[in-house]
């Protein structure tokens, strides 16, 4: 074998005094100056970790450009600075929340209550308040990139109750949502202390749901389905939009772009990829099995998303008699909230039925919300919520036991015997119970206190003209409010 080497400087005085040679993955460093040693390769792979979980946080906060396009697109021109100043307002309330309170419902101190001084329990995180244990700079990444995932799970809700909700109200549940309703969840399913993650172990050795616990790796269920249960209890809170139902009501309530909206799908599915790739947390770790993890679950990923658009595609040709671009774009996120959960445990040919079977499932929960009366602007609760629901279950039919055992180092008969499936449908009863629940305790008072839902008055000129002072048609944002 060959040695390379070459010279750099140590920082001292000497010049290029230090000599590196390495040999395949290993390096050698002397040094003869009086300068700092460099990196040993396990500080190295530690950065090069670092700096993969905040590339991938940065797409991930990427996805709310994405978003607002999307929603900007999707509602009308009189309501566009309102839902954009929505989601300006769900990352910003939501780092201030997440630092100070949500973070360490979620993560607290990561030890178990029979530790000292651990004080987390299997229900709730607690300790780290403001991240005031992170006394070094090791540990920061953790929450930028947890803190992006909180600020996606809070603007789902927005596209649910656009076009008529009043911000102080909007206002108030974006701090629960970050603060506490999502919080739980991510420490049920993502803390190594909740009952239902896959690393829970207690003093005994044994686990809460048997096995593997639940596998929900990049958040269909943690995230997009408490952002999506949430948006449907404030739909129903909130009401439905003036016109929906009617015979007008389609041409009357039609989004404002398709361009902002198509352009906000693309921008959501190029981030998508910092979700569900960065979810494997590292790079250069495990000698190349994280990043070479990280690869397949991008190929998964796409399989799914394009799939999702074709079936959806396909679907307004032969069943609506044209093509549909809202739809297909639905079908997008359809297929990329579909395969969240089990894009790291299943194969390329599993993610295509994946998104297959999400696509369908988006058109079907998409019509009966309809049937029942449920308006949805975004059809944000059949893509998040009910896809989200579909893909925690999938992990339980498409998932295989190498993969498993590649993501999660765990080698059993969990799916062939069908214990995981049993424990991907116990996390979908208990997320969606508990949203369900928290988000009422929110949501119907703010109804009851009349800071939910704006006036008729209000919706009829636009929120741009009644909240924010935009003029638009002839109405200003100084008319009086009813």
């Amino acid at each position: 074998m060959t040695t390379v080497c070459f010279y750099t400087s140590s920082g001292g005085t000497s010049g290029f005094d230090t000599e590196v040679c390495g040999l395949n993955t290993a390096f050698q460093v002397t040094s003869t100056g009086p300068g700092p040693a460099l990196m040993d390769r396990d500080a190295t792979f530690g950065v090069w970790d670092i700096m993969w979980v905040l590339v991938c946080a940065i797409l991930v906060f990427w996805m709310q450009a994405g978003f607002a396009l999307l929603e900007a697109g999707s509602v009308r021109k009189k309501n566009t600075n309102n839902i954009l100043f929505k989601n300006l307002m769900d990352a910003s309330i939501g780092a201030i929340c997440f630092w100070l309170l949500g973070y360490s419902f979620a993560y607290g101190t990561e030890k178990y209550e029979y530790q000292d001084p651990g004080q987390d329990n299997e229900f709730i995180g607690a300790g780290n308040w403001a991240l005031r244990n992170y006394n070094n700079d090791d540990s920061y990444h953790s929450f930028f990139f947890q803190w992006a995932f909180a600020g996606a799970a809070a603007t789902i809700v927005s596209g649910c109750v656009a076009e008529r909700c009043k911000l102080e109200g909007y206002f108030v549940y974006t701090i629960a949502l970050t603060t506490f309703i999502y919080p739980i969840v991510v420490h049920w399913v993502w803390s190594i202390t909740g009952w239902a993650s896959a690393f829970y172990v207690d003093e005994d050795g044994k686990k809460i749901l048997s096995k593997n616990g639940v596998i929900d790796f990049a958040g269909s269920g943690v995230v997009h389905m408490v952002g999506g249960f949430a948006g449907l209890v404030g739909a129903i809170a909130v009401g439905p939009r003036k016109y929906f139902g009617t015979p007008e009501g389609e041409k009357v309530l039609k989004g404002s772009s398709d361009l902002m909206a198509a352009l906000g799908v693309m921008i959501l599915w190029m981030g998508w990829y910092g979700f569900n790739c960065g979810s494997t947390l590292g790079a250069a770790a495990g000698d190349g099995a994280y990043i070479q993890l990280a690869a397949k679950v991008a190929v998964t990923t796409t399989i799914s998303a394009a799939m999702g658009a074709i079936c959806c595609m396909l679907y307004s040709r032969f069943v609506q008699g044209y093509f549909n671009l809202a739809l297909s774009l639905n079908g997008v996120l359809a297929g990329l909230v579909s395969i969240t959960a089990p894009c790291s445990v299943v194969e390329p040919w599993a993610a295509m039925m994946i998104g297959i079977i999400g696509s369908f499932v988006y058109i079907s929960a998409s019509n009966l919300i309809k049937v029942l009366g449920v308006d949805d602007p975004l059809d944000a609760f059949p893509i998040h919520g009910v896809c989200g629901v579909w893909g925690v279950l999938s992990v339980g039919i498409f998932a295989t036991r190498s993969n498993i055992s590649r993501a999660y180092s765990f080698d059993n008969d969990a799916m062939t015997s069908g214990n995981q499936f049993g424990n991907q449908l116990i996390a979908v009863v208990a997320i969606g119970s508990w949203t369900l629940v928290t988000s009422s305790l929110i949501f119907f008072p703010l109804k009851m206190a009349g800071l939910l839902r704006v006036s008729e008055h209000d919706e009829d000129i636009g929120l741009d003209a009644s909240e924010h002072g935009v003029e638009y048609f002839g109405h200003k944002g100084d008319v009086k409010k009813e």
